[in-house]
């Protein structure tokens, strides 16, 4: 019944819903080429809530098949916002300790991450320092048990739910350690898990210091002041290298805090406005820096977002500091959240940001869409100069354009497949089984040939569900051939190009070698030095921050680029 009704409500009454709740949306929205009054305004949303209410009502007493009333309002809530942008969204009860953890970085639990393994859940990484860390868990080992309760076939969400609690409160787990099959009742109490912002810090170089900053949540500033202080108390600073690299943004007023570090009291960060200029607000920095004039780098990518922009943007404005990496994501809009009743709310989208030389960090615009329902790229024809304090011209146009462009390292689908299936993790583990009690040098670490073979013959009996790019080319291929009659014309040309794929599990494994030593490696020394450790053992053949250390160490060419060099549009 409840999978019909899914099926059916899906089919059939969602999309009048939806259409309904879009109606009430467009009485929220700018009408354009005309300004509604504000009596009028209050009649047309009075109409269309209304209509809602009464639309809701009849569903869920008269429709064919009962009808759950909470996921009735879920969907027409999703209509409410489909053609708005995906950022606005419904956020009900059960929702809100996810939205909580993003926005704070913070919960109520033991501390690690999880994941399924057969029929278990097994804690795939304890925070160091966390209660379950503590606790003597390590990576691998598998819950039986949580309070009595037998764990064989709970999902993630079970055992998440059932770790996660009041801070103070406890829970027993009956845990079977990997390395050695023991088995333990351990009863860990609950903390206040602080998921750190600033995952790992220090120098990469003489004099040149290095601080990876991985989101935007509370209290990210004072972490990163704590780290910027530590490196200036540990040696002599003469540069420092920021890493927003896959930063996806987070509370903005954290990094106007951030930028206040560098750029001197009172400097213009970041404006935001919504519908109309009355509504714009300036930030600006509110304390004197610490590291006025330290030399530094930024680095940043496809994936770096919203807060990171804002602060990467700000100091490319100022000519505080050198962008290097790939163009970034292009969030620019603000997000704020209003209570709907009942431990639910709305996050919306209430303005747009813009950096200090006037221009708007947001790619997408979200109003104006294709036929199709896209929305629509900002064209090149509407991409507008601006200039930095010192007159270097940059743009709009979305995201932030590097001074330094950097050509991305991809992963490829073979290796991303070996590791989504966990197959990484589980030969990390044998490793660790091997090799109890041993240490290794976290900077120099890696699998030796030995090591790799051993994985190759691991992974003979595993089911690896790929398919090259190259192979799916050639099955549209020969499909767009039958369709124009060529097939028997082609079928020769297409059967030795075949051939010379060679894409099979043994051949790919040969092929995407580097990268697969790399990921192994990364989960081995997850297990002896946590996170930290992994940042630190990737720092030494990483080429972007060889890059930045390279920019840092030449006053000439940082003074070229941040004085003359003008960017480019993308």
């Amino acid at each position: 019944m409840k999978n019909r009704f899914l099926n059916t409500l899906q089919s059939r009454t969602s999309a009048a819903i939806i259409v309904v709740a879009l109606l009430s949306a467009a009485a929220l929205m700018p009408q354009q080429g005309a300004c509604q009054q504000p009596a009028e305004r209050d009649f047309t949303l009075g109409r269309n809530a209304e209509i809602l209410i009464n639309m809701l009502r009849e569903l869920s007493t008269q429709y064919v098949d009962k009808i759950d009333a909470d996921r009735l309002l879920e969907y027409s809530a999703e209509g409410m916002v489909a053609a708005l942008d995906p950022y606005t969204e419904y956020l009900p009860e059960e929702k809100m300790s996810g939205f909580e953890v993003m926005t704070t970085g913070k919960y109520g639990g033991v501390g690690s991450l999880i994941r399924k393994k057969g029929d278990y859940i097994i804690f795939a990484q304890p925070y160091e320092g966390s209660p379950a860390d503590r606790a003597g868990i390590r990576i691998g080992d598998k819950i039986l048990a949580i309070d009595g309760a037998d764990a064989k076939g709970f999902s993630p969400d079970d055992v998440s739910s059932r770790l996660k609690g009041d801070a103070g409160s406890e829970v027993s787990v009956v845990v079977e350690h990997m390395i050695d099959g023991r088995r333990d009742t351990l009863t860990l109490r609950r903390e206040r898990i602080v998921i750190p912002s600033i995952p790992y810090s220090g120098y990469v170089a003489d004099g040149i210091g290095y601080i990876q900053h991985s989101d935007f949540t509370e209290g990210c500033y004072d972490q990163l002041r704590e780290a910027l202080e530590r490196l200036q108390r540990q040696g002599e600073l003469r540069a420092l290298i920021l890493d927003y690299r896959s930063n996806g943004g987070g509370i903005m007023q954290e990094a106007v805090k951030i930028a206040s570090l560098f750029l001197p009291k009172g400097t213009e960060i970041v404006s935001t406005m919504g519908r109309d200029s009355l509504s714009r607000q300036i930030y600006r920095t509110a304390n004197d820096p610490i590291a006025a004039d330290i030399p530094l780098a930024v680095l940043i990518n496809g994936s770096t977002a919203s807060a990171s922009e804002i602060l990467a943007g700000a100091l490319q404005d100022r000519d505080r500091a050198v962008i290097i990496g790939q163009r970034s994501y292009g969030k620019g809009l603000v997000q704020g959240t209003r209570y709907l009743g009942y431990n639910s709310y709305l996050k919306l989208t209430t303005a747009k940001y813009y950096i200090p030389s006037g221009r708007c960090i947001q790619a997408v615009n979200y109003s104006e869409r294709d036929a199709d329902g896209r929305a629509g790229i900002v064209p090149d024809s509407l991409i507008r100069e601006y200039r930095t304090d010192a007159g270097r011209k940059v743009y709009d146009g979305g995201g932030i354009v590097p001074d330094i462009k950097l050509e991305p390292n991809y992963v490829s689908r073979f290796a991303l497949t070996l590791y989504a299936m966990g197959y990484m993790e589980d030969w990390a583990d044998r490793y660790m089984r091997r090799h109890a009690g041993e240490q290794i040098d976290i900077d120099t670490f890696t699998i030796d040939e030995e090591d790799y073979d051993d994985f190759k013959v691991f992974i003979e009996e595993k089911e690896v569900p790929y398919e090259s790019e190259t192979r799916r080319a050639i099955a549209a291929l020969r499909q767009a051939a039958k369709a124009d009659l060529y097939d028997r014309t082609l079928e020769e040309h297409v059967a030795a190009i075949e051939a010379l794929v060679k894409d099979d599990k043994q051949s790919n494994l040969e092929t995407y070698r580097r990268e697969i030593i790399d990921a192994i490696n990364a989960e081995i020394v997850l297990r002896y030095a946590y996170q930290r450790g992994v940042i630190r053992h990737s720092l030494t053949d990483d080429q972007t921050v060889g890059k930045a250390v390279e920019v840092l160490g030449d006053a000439e060419q940082m003074r070229h680029i941040l004085t003359e060099q003008d960017l480019d549009k993308h």
